[in-house]
């Protein structure tokens, strides 16, 4: 699998973790369950768990932020009042999200019975350009496989999971993740399922690809798109600080061209795993100081991660033809390759 730091080049300037990706943080499990079924089934669900444990008896400290409405997030109000989230994290598409947060339902149900109210916590962005969406083909086989087999080790990226069918600035996208390490030893990652963005508006590295691409001949879907991000930390914050850290996910994704169109619906999720809750008391849980030196590394570290998640997002994705035989391509990785060492030259 193809990753952004193949060709050589270094987002931002804090240290990653050893995998550069979500699982970074000590707990934090990723899942996919992949659907390429016939000429016109190209979809799936991603799952990601904070822990391994009991999520609703171990709750984890969480906000949640919305750049631009226009989706279908599920379970974000409680987050909201609440501040925690009691289930796996599941991203899908538009149309299965009901199908899916029902099957989240069922899972917790299931592995723990005692539980009379659950709120399930899942995205969505929209694959129907090449994935026949009417079909609403995800169920609740798919959404416990990528639950079940979620782990701590390497993430796949690309077309997998819930980023099987879906664009990023006009070429195949997907999921992409990244991580970063602050200097008092605390992890900040992001995984991103990505669907956004006009091919003109494409920027890496501060190099404007897209206005070079845009004269290509070959027709990708014209649609706004939308972005899943999802932000985990060991640092010990509250949801208050989570969130101030959700809202600089924005800066990462602005950094690669994007405006958040009308027609986009650009969500966030943050969480902690530095502790659990109820079980420690308002008393015994650690708190970061809200000052210059703890939180501008954290904030640094987010939008670092969200650029170079959508950069791996875009580099690990591959051609896909689907429904009614809707292709999307592949950006050149000799193109990018090109244009990034041509503006390096010039400067």
């Amino acid at each position: 699998m193809q990753r952004f730091r193949g060709f050589g080049m270094t987002v931002g300037t804090l240290p990653t973790g050893r995998l550069n990706a979500i699982t970074d943080v000590s707990g934090v499990q990723v899942g996919h369950a992949t659907l390429l079924e016939g000429d016109s089934i190209r979809t799936g669900v991603t799952a990601i768990l904070p822990h391994n444990g009991n999520l609703f008896a171990d709750k984890v400290a969480a906000a949640v932020y919305t750049v631009n409405g226009y989706g279908k997030a599920v379970g974000f109000e409680q987050v909201r009042e609440l501040g925690s989230i009691e289930t796996p994290i599941l991203l899908t598409n538009t149309l299965n999200v009901g199908k899916v947060a029902d099957a989240v339902i069922g899972y917790m149900l299931q592995n723990y019975p005692d539980i009379v109210t659950i709120n399930p916590l899942v995205g969505e962005c929209n694959d129907g350009y090449l994935n026949d969406i009417h079909h609403r083909v995800v169920d609740e086989t798919h959404v416990f496989a990528a639950i079940e087999s979620a782990s701590d080790g390497r993430v796949t990226e690309g077309c997998v999971g819930a980023g099987t069918g879906t664009g990023l600035f006009n070429y195949k996208g997907g999921i992409g993740t990244a991580s970063r390490v602050v200097a008092t030893g605390y992890t900040v990652a992001t995984l991103l399922q990505t669907n956004f963005g006009a091919r003109a508006e494409l920027t890496i590295m501060g190099v404007p690809i897209g206005a070079h691409l845009e004269a290509e001949k070959h027709e990708p879907p014209t649609q706004d798109g939308s972005v899943m991000m999802v932000i985990a930390t060991d640092a010990p914050l509250t949801s208050r600080q989570l969130e101030r850290l959700a809202r600089r996910a924005s800066f990462g994704i602005a950094r690669t061209g994007t405006t958040c169109h009308h027609g986009s619906g650009d969500f966030v999720i943050a969480f902690s795993t530095g502790y659990t809750l109820p079980k420690a008391s308002s008393a015994d849980i650690p708190r970061l100081p809200d000052d210059n030196q703890t939180m501008n590394p954290l904030f640094q570290a987010v939008v670092e991660c969200t650029e170079e998640s959508v950069y791996n997002a875009l580099v690990a994705a591959t051609t896909i033809t689907g429904y009614k035989g809707h292709t999307v391509n592949a950006l050149s990785h000799d193109k990018i390759k090109h244009w990034l060492g041509y503006y390096r030259r010039l400067n």
